[in-house]
């Protein structure tokens, strides 16, 4: 599709360069100059170093998008080709990009999904609940695009907002009727979703996370409200809130009364979850009460936090009109790639890999693994760098608390010094048994390692296994690579895990056949 810049100036409320050509027609729009084709619409946002104006050169672009800055830039540099000027690029690229691809959203069943923790489970169960119903869906989110099944990798939980909307419009041309999409508080803030019309919002939980990003805890809340908030033009067409946590429960109050509730406890709510049973390797079985009929489920995810999950991800595809009973047929051979997920080779102990790098996260996992398993409990557990820091210290203690083993190691150090991040995870940690030591909390008092290299961080915990006991390598979870300074080495926990597995089983065989 195609649509000329007189359009594009008329959506944007933008005024076209002197002497623009306002018939010139545009077919792609982007922030990336280089990868543009010659019927492109360069948009040139201001960055943290660099105007992107000052990389028009480098684009074949037909036009540019750009701001009052980025004119003088142009207009500086002889800047020949016609460009749009707007008072905030990125607050209007996604409805721009949108309409450029002819408006993907319109034709497509959407469900956005955000929170803290969770997202990618809930997308997961979603989809698999969707497919079930027999619809063609695809996917957005942390682990990546899928469209009818085939995987397209991205970088970002949400995409910038015009990869978004050419994404959206190549899952419509491939027949895709329903997507699920990941919906961050970056994606909400930088305007990603722009342009994007949402038929239902769900949302997880909050906690503590992208305090980098955001100052505060009430402006990471707040970001969030937006995509629920009555006269947010971001606002989804409906609204399925879990009031589980104190977040959940204020969110419901600013969504208004047609927001539906989800609740797995005792709070009062429009859809309420029952007693839950747990069978072999974790399978959770429970009652969903949702329109008056009791739904049953049964999810091969361990934690009560899945049955959150489970229970948001099934009220979200009812209150699009799916019928919850063919829905939740499709969630018992979900599996998730990083979220509590069971690697079994044999051995007599849980091994587990997640995604939990939040100390509520943190929490909740050995809160799930305490509950299963007979015996110890271990973790391996690092933190990002470049990241919100005041975490660190909270993540650590949280470890310290609930686990038994707590092996401090690499995660993400990207430019920052990873002895730096581990001590300030180790102090937290220490300051934890310190103040159970105080109370005369002694049953149980954390054995607190620090090993840098994460692949020896988990062989450790291998060995320090016994019978009945539970291992979590927490923090990375599907992620295939780990980045150290600006370059990403090869490296899957879930891999790792096995090896260390296998090679513990090895020499067990081999010293008892000696024996």
């Amino acid at each position: 599709m195609a649509i000329t810049l007189d359009t594009i100036a008329e959506l944007s409320g933008g005024r076209l360069s002197q002497g623009a050509d306002a018939s010139v027609r545009v077919s792609a729009v982007g922030i990336n100059a280089q990868e543009l084709p010659e019927r492109g619409l360069f948009a040139a946002v201001p960055g943290t170093r660099t105007h992107g104006a000052t990389y028009a050169r480098e684009s074949s672009a037909a036009a540019i998008l750009t701001d009052a800055e980025g004119e003088r830039i142009l207009t500086d540099r002889c800047e020949l080709r016609p460009f749009i000027v707007v008072e905030d690029v990125r607050a209007i690229l996604g409805t721009v990009a949108s309409a450029v691809h002819g408006h993907p959203s319109h034709d497509m069943t959407l469900f956005g999904v955000t929170g803290t923790s969770g997202k990618t489970t809930t997308s997961y169960l979603l989809e698999a609940g969707l497919l079930a119903a027999g619809h063609s869906v695809g996917v957005i989110g942390t682990n990546g695009t899928r469209i009818n099944g085939e995987p397209v990798p991205t970088q970002l939980t949400t995409p910038e907002a015009p990869v978004l909307q050419e994404v959206l419009a190549r899952m419509r041309a491939n027949g895709v009727t329903h997507v699920v999409m990941e919906v961050s508080s970056h994606a909400i803030a930088l305007g990603r979703i722009v342009g994007t019309e949402f038929d239902v919002a769900g949302f997880t939980n909050l906690s503590q996370d992208h305090l980098d990003f955001h100052d505060t805890m009430e402006e990471y809340f707040a970001t969030k409200a937006r995509f629920f908030r009555p006269g947010s033009p971001i606002r989804a067409g409906r609204s399925v809130i879990c009031v589980d946590d104190e977040f959940g429960q204020k969110l419901s109050r600013l969504a208004g009364p047609a927001a539906v509730t989800v609740s797995t406890g005792s709070r009062p709510a429009s859809v309420t979850v029952g007693e839950t049973e747990i069978g072999a390797a974790g399978l959770q079985r429970f009652d969903v009460r949702i329109d008056g009929r009791d739904i049953t489920c049964e999810v091969p995810l361990p934690g009560r936090f899945n049955v959150a999950n489970a229970a948001l991800a099934l009220t979200m595809a009812a209150t699009a009109g799916e019928d919850p009973k063919i829905v939740a047929g499709g969630l018992r051979d979900v599996v998730v790639p990083g979220r509590m997920q069971n690697i079994d080779r044999g051995q007599d102990f849980l091994a587990v890999v997640d995604y939990a790098h939040k100390p509520a996260a943190v929490s909740a996992v050995l809160k799930t693994l305490r509950s299963q398993a007979e015996g110890r409990i271990g973790i391996v557990l690092g933190a990002g760098g470049d990241r919100d820091t005041a975490k660190r210290p909270l993540m650590g203690a949280a470890a310290a608390r609930a686990a038994d083993l707590v092996v401090v190691t690499d995660d993400n150090p990207r430019s920052e010094d990873p002895g730096a991040i581990r001590a300030a995870m180790l102090q937290g940690a220490r300051d934890a048994v310190r103040e159970r030591k105080s109370a005369g909390k002694k049953k149980r008092v954390a054995d607190i390692r620090e090993i840098g290299s994460r692949e020896d961080a988990i062989r450790a915990a291998v060995e320090w296994a016994r019978a009945g006991d539970a291992i979590i390598i927490a923090g990375k979870g599907h992620e295939t690579g780990q980045l150290v300074g600006d370059v990403r080495h090869p490296f899957d926990d879930a891999e790792c895990l096995t090896r260390a597995i296998d090679d513990r089983l090895r020499v067990e065989a081999e010293t008892e056949e000696q024996a």
